[in-house]
């Protein structure tokens, strides 16, 4: 094998940790290298998708970003399980609430992840695959959210393949199943780690409400997604 074994990523074979956080804006990726990360290292820039690795409390940690959708996601987390020895990666993004129990702001952990995508369609299953979180991920962010005072609300999400839906009622429905957020990549990740045995985890913090019109001022993100990022980083710590 090459040692950079995929044209959609400049690192070589050793350049990656085991434990990979993946915000889908590549310049988030650099905001936690750049703000968590000691002795750090840029190991990706191929099509502007920043990768980084450094460590976080003296244990290696890398951070890279995954893109917009699951095409984008399902690409680069792929690589990084069955090329790059990636065990886990959790996810940092953004969502809109849809549960009337899902406020701005709010963390969320998508223990699973309904979808309207076909992604799954590539396995030839005689079934309906349901993507879900790896529990020891999921049961650590929970415990570090509430040593950080955080409540993180643990449930269904939604990763949609429609950003602009031209059915404007089709977001609304998913609430009567007590799905609590929307967003756009978990289910891929998902299920290529499910495919690869290996883990996975979604956290969102909750930037809008898209079905009253409330949306978190651009000045306070950056603050509230904070605190998704050091409970995500706790992750890559020995248990």
């Amino acid at each position: 094998m090459e040692s950079t074994p995929t044209p959609h990523n400049g690192a070589h074979i050793g350049d990656i940790a085991k434990t990979v956080l993946m915000p889908g804006d590549p310049l988030r990726a650099k905001y936690i290298a750049d703000h968590y990360l000691e002795d750090v290292h840029l190991f990706n820039e191929v099509r502007n998708m920043l990768g980084y690795t450094g460590t976080y409390q003296g244990h290696p940690v890398s951070v890279m970003g995954g893109g917009m959708g699951m095409p984008s996601i399902g690409i680069y987390s792929y690589e990084l399980y069955e090329f790059y020895g990636v065990e886990s990666i959790i996810r940092v993004g953004s969502a809109g609430g849809i549960d009337p129990s899902v406020h701005v702001r709010d963390v969320v952990a998508g223990m699973g992840a309904c979808t309207d995508s076909n992604f799954a369609a590539q396995y030839r299953l005689p079934g309906t695959f349901a993507p879900i979180a790896s529990y020891d991920l999921l049961e650590r962010a929970v415990a570090a959210g509430r040593a950080q005072g955080i409540e993180v609300k643990v449930g269904n999400v939604l990763s949609s393949d429609h950003f602009y839906q031209d059915d404007p009622n089709a977001t609304a429905t998913w609430q009567k199943m007590g799905v609590l957020a929307v967003e756009m990549e978990a289910a891929a990740l998902y299920m290529n780690a499910a495919r690869a045995g290996k883990k996975a985890l979604c956290l969102l913090t909750v930037s809008d409400l898209p079905l009253t019109g409330e949306s978190l001022p651009a000045d306070e993100r950056q603050s509230s997604f904070t605190q998704m990022m050091e409970i995500a980083l706790s992750l890559a710590l020995p248990a």
